[in-house]
């Protein structure tokens, strides 16, 4: 990194993504490249973006090339090859799930790409951007797999779309590292060790390829755990359930141990993960220069429907301790919910109201649960998530102290701002929290259908039958008795 951003006049509108951006900033050439198989949305819910905004931020020359075209290198070719790394990622759904429906037929709308018709995002986007890459940059810097995408595939995994277990897509796309979960620390600390020539096998939140069984390392106490090889998975569903088991168990933190896997001659290694950011980290990322616009050189192909749900958006918090089984959330951003501060989340909705585009309408404020905004337990806090019981199922645990009290104050807050008219919670939220919160709950409730509704208030347990609702870790359609004796209205 001979060049930075801050060389720069000042912190660019967008992230480059043409050569004449590139030169305007006086960089003669970008230290990290990000592809993605979305559109370049600058905007904090794009993870493209944020990790993009991020390295700017930490002084690294970053563009970015949204949906290549594939069959030829007019596209990804346009800034060169990076000093340090090219970043790749499938876009904010798995590629597969954003190109086809449950029953397998093409979707025809993509919200995610500019005009709305899908045909720029290719099937198993991390393989195909990977193999783009080799083609026309034959002896280039590291290819690094990130987004959901990535964290999802990156041990051996069950692939509907194939009915087949597949092998960690880090050997079929060829590339040298993966990033799993919220990776803006990763990314980082993987950026200083490429800058600066060291060991990046040491770096927490990455999976990558061994030709040897990792041996033991100081940075990762504890002895590391060997799953069931990708062949004995591949052929004996009773392994590919063992080895889940021991993957999601030491996907907490505070107690995961290293993890490595046989493939084929060689290992997939996966180290523990990054520690939660902290509140503060998580303003800082948010409160970022976003332009909360399409780029001008893809928004001139057509409109981009996702802005309009996301344009004016807050995210008040991150992960999850719901643990639903068919929800991902848990393994990509963590069972430990952290909250941002009530003043960042007003610094960055005053911010709205400079916007040309501002009505006066937030559209929403929540996280992956809306009402898991302010609390979280204590004990998993210093200790990490218990291995024998869940948050929130059957019934809430009594070590999770359910307050809805701090999101009463800060919904107040935003509604008292100048300049903004209504303020809306459309992220889905949690009747059993409720039910257990008997200082607020009723209170909770009660300001969201006064003043938080657009028209359709989102509860989980996107289901009403009890024993599917006990497969999908939900809470009951009848709450017990216990929680009914609890109740507050």
């Amino acid at each position: 990194m001979t060049e930075t951003a801050a060389a720069s006049p000042s912190t660019p509108t967008f992230i480059p993504t043409t050569p004449r951006e590139v030169r305007q900033l006086g960089w003669s050439q970008v230290d990290v490249i990000l592809v993605t198989g979305d559109t370049y949305l600058d905007s904090a819910y794009i993870g493209v973006a944020v990790i993009g905004r991020v390295l700017l931020a930490a002084g690294y020359r970053v563009g970015i090339i949204a949906q290549p075209d594939i069959h030829s290198g007019r596209d990804i070719g346009r800034l060169g090859q990076p000093a340090l790394f090219w970043g790749v990622s499938g876009g904010c759904v798995d590629s597969l799930v954003a190109n086809y429906t449950a029953a397998g037929k093409r979707r025809k709308s993509d919200d995610l790409t500019p005009g709305g018709v899908n045909d720029r995002r290719p099937d198993r986007a991390l393989i195909a951007y990977s193999n783009l890459i080799r083609r026309f940059f034959k002896a280039t810097r590291p290819i690094v797999l990130g987004g959901i995408e990535a964290s999802l595939r990156r041990i051996s995994h069950y692939d509907g779309w194939s009915n087949t277990v597949r092998r960690a897509v880090l050997f079929d796309a060829k590339a040298d590292v993966l990033v799993y979960g919220m990776a803006e620390q990763t990314v980082l600390e993987l950026a200083a060790k490429l800058a600066q020539g060291g060991d990046i096998r040491t770096v927490r939140g990455i999976c990558y390829i061994s030709r040897e069984a990792p041996s033991a390392a100081a940075e990762f106490p504890g002895p590391d755990i060997e799953l069931p090889s990708h062949e004995r998975v591949a052929r004996d569903d009773d392994q590919l359930t063992a080895m889940f088991r021991t993957f999601y168990e030491n996907a907490d933190p505070f107690t995961a141990r290293r993890l490595y896997q046989r493939q084929d001659t060689r290992y997939i290694v996966q180290n523990p993960p990054q520690p939660p950011p902290t509140p503060e980290a998580l303003d800082r990322i948010y409160e970022l220069p976003y332009a909360r616009d399409v780029h001008p050189f893809y928004g001139k192909d057509g409109p981009v429907k996702a802005l309009e749900t996301i344009r004016f958006s807050l995210t008040s918090h991150r992960g999850c301790y719901g643990e639903c089984r068919f929800c991902a959330i848990a393994v990509h951003q963590g069972r430990h919910v952290i909250s941002r501060s009530e003043d960042s989340l007003l610094r960055e909705a005053a911010g709205f109201t400079h916007h040309p585009a501002f009505r006066g309408i937030i559209a929403d404020v929540g996280g992956p649960t809306a009402n898991m905004y302010g609390f979280e337990c204590r004990r998993k806090t210093e200790k990490g998530a218990c291995r024998d019981r869940g948050c929130l199922f059957p019934e809430p645990c009594t070590q999770l102290s359910v307050h809805h009290g701090r999101q009463i104050r800060l919904l107040g807050a935003l509604r008292r701002l100048p300049g903004v008219r209504k303020v809306f919670v459309a992220s889905g939220i949690r009747y059993d929290l409720i039910l257990k919160d008997r200082a607020a709950g009723a209170r909770y409730l009660e300001t969201i259908l006064r003043h938080h509704i657009s028209g359709q208030l989102k509860i989980a347990p996107e289901h009403v039958v009890d024993p599917l609702l006990r497969l999908m870790g939900k809470p009951r359609r009848e709450p017990s008795s216990r929680s009914i004796a609890s109740r507050s209205f």
